[in-house]
């Protein structure tokens, strides 16, 4: 991979607790993971980001942070994690973890010490109001499950600020001393090997907090400080950040005003994710046509993360009311398939009926488009989803490894799980699961072996310029293109259930010899890209040169 690897990578997300149990504890663990390793190079991951990996009290699936500086004991040791690193790296897999200093848990040391006294060297590490703020009401991340962003603590006699759930009292970054601190672990965790941070919520953690002020400023000098202080404990250490942000807003987290990158490295593309969930269920690319127009411009070396399914809900929150009601029209019909009124908490395979030739098309078109893709644990075997379980945990369930009891994520006894397994129906685990797929060359775990195997062939993807082709083309259809110094790439995906033939012959290319490197089925030759079949639900990736 090149200088900036970022680009060229592609994320694998995993809980450690549901993805492989090495002592049937119940949960995973950090050996379990360990002795997946293999699995995960095969599939061709070059990056594996960890979701949150520390002590919890696990009230939030552990994004209520208890300890910044150690490994949660479910897990494993810090020594098991130094060896995780050094495994990973021998097969040429990076590690980040999730970045979780929005908050803290209300169990940290830090938070009991603030609480305790007016004179606690933490006192000034939270944010506190005297009385209770006038907007305490709005700007809840969850709502129906929170009932204000302000609650009181009878200990302190004060009022504490949090975004998130009760238990999740937010830090106060104007506050130099947090400021030094998040930096202090960043730098811990870099030395111990870790290439990386997936910085969760990351406009919460600059915001700094008013009370009565339902729209605060933002310390946007901190991000640039992050990058900073990381790139000088280790140079290619890489940002990946969630900023679900208003278009206009997203060029300040890549960096200043002066266009220099100096801030994250890489965005979640929460805007086009959407446009994307929207186009497959209107069968119309006008949609992804409209986010590639809208992209803001990046300064050198920013990058965005596309995703289709990530450990979150689909979020529809950028898509209009009518468009959210298509969305869900198709994909999420029942209540029970929603969240916060704003999002989908299913699983792919189950949201496109479990169609093989939806499912190819959705991922051969995330991982055509610019940027670097990031797929979710278990969807490269076409996974489902528990709607039985709370909220988010839908998507959370055991990794699917095989037809034995649990499958094979555990030896322990089914209710000592920490997620029962998916049972029954299309979806369980005897149906879906590696060791079916991996001995079936035509599975869609091996489509996706030779997906992503072609992916690192096509460095203009996740390095070139990502351009709509802007030529009459039959309805459902998108054409766009990669370019950069390696060459050129055409990519057609049609959205729509009927066969279509397009003329593309005037792109204005003097191609030599194009040729599909990727595809649904077996075309004619390309040609002169005069008359380009592509059946119903479809896809071509064509390569129009390549320079040495």
């Amino acid at each position: 991979m090149s200088d900036r690897w970022y680009q060229q990578a592609v994320v694998y997300c995993l809980d450690i607790d549901t993805f492989a149990d090495s002592n049937g504890d119940g949960c995973g663990d950090l050996p379990g993971l360990i002795g997946r390793l293999d699995y995960l190079a095969r599939l061709g991951v070059t990056c594996l980001w960890l979701n949150p990996i520390h002590p919890s009290p696990g009230r939030d699936d552990g994004y209520d942070v208890a300890d910044f500086y150690n490994v949660d004991p479910r897990f494993g040791t810090l020594g098991d994690f130094a060896e995780l690193l050094h495994q990973a790296g021998n097969r040429g897999i990076k590690v980040i973890i999730d970045l979780v200093v929005n908050h803290t848990s209300d169990q940290h040391s830090w938070f009991r010490s603030a609480r305790s006294s007016p004179d606690s060297p933490y006192r000034d590490w939270y944010v506190w109001s005297e009385t209770a703020p006038a907007d305490r009401h709005q700007g809840m991340v969850f709502p129906g499950e929170q009932a204000e962003t302000w609650s009181y603590d009878r200990t302190a006699k004060l009022w504490y600020y949090h975004r998130f759930y009760e238990f999740q009292p937010d830090l106060n970054i104007r506050n130099p001393e947090v400021r030094a601190e998040i930096k202090k672990i960043c730098a811990f965790w870099t030395q111990l090997g870790v290439a990386g941070f997936r910085v969760d919520a990351v406009p919460f953690i600059i915001e700094e907090t008013d009370p009565g002020n339902p729209d605060p400023p933002k310390n946007f000098d901190f991000l640039t400080e992050l990058r900073q202080h990381l790139q000088w404990r280790k140079s290619d250490a890489v940002l990946l950040a969630e900023a679900n942000v208003e278009p206009a807003r997203l060029a300040g987290y890549f960096g200043d005003g002066g266009g220099s990158g100096n801030r994250i490295h890489m965005l979640f593309d929460f805007m086009l994710n959407a446009k994307l969930v929207l186009a497959l269920a209107r069968e119309d690319p006008e949609p992804i046509i409209d986010g590639l127009r809208d992209t803001p411009e990046l300064p050198p070396g920013g990058q965005w993360a596309t995703f289709l399914r990530n450990h979150d809900e689909i979020d529809l929150s950028r898509l209009t009311a009518e468009q959210r009601a298509d969305v869900f029209a198709r994909f999420g019909p029942e209540p029970e398939m929603q969240l916060y009124d704003r999002g989908i908490r299913r699983r792919l395979a189950p949201m496109l009926g479990n169609d093989r030739r939806l499912l190819e098309l959705a991922y051969a078109l995330q991982f055509s488009l610019r940027g670097t893709p990031v797929l979710r644990y278990g969807e490269e075997i076409g996974m489902g989803d528990d709607l039985a379980l709370k909220g988010r945990d839908s998507i959370r369930t055991p990794m699917q490894w095989s037809a034995l009891p649990n499958a094979g994520f555990s030896t322990a006894d089914p209710e000592l799980l920490i997620r029962p397994v998916v049972e029954s129906g299309d979806f369980g685990y005897e149906q879906v699961n590696v060791t079916l797929q991996r001995q079936d060359p035509s599975s869609l775990l091996s489509w996706f072996e030779r997906m992503i195997r072609t992916l690192r062939e096509a460095p203009e993807i996740g390095t070139g310029a990502c351009t709509h082709v802007d030529l009459p083309v039959p309805r459902g259809l998108l054409v766009h293109r990669a370019d950069n110094g390696t060459g050129s790439m055409l990519f057609l995906h049609n959205l729509g259930p009927d066969a279509v033939t397009a003329d593309l012959s005037g792109i204005g290319d003097e191609a030599e010899l194009p040729n599909d490197v990727l595809a649904d089925s077996e075309y004619p030759d390309p040609g002169e890209l005069a008359d380009l079949p592509v059946s119903g639900h479809g896809y071509r990736w064509i390569r129009l040169r390549r320079r040495p």
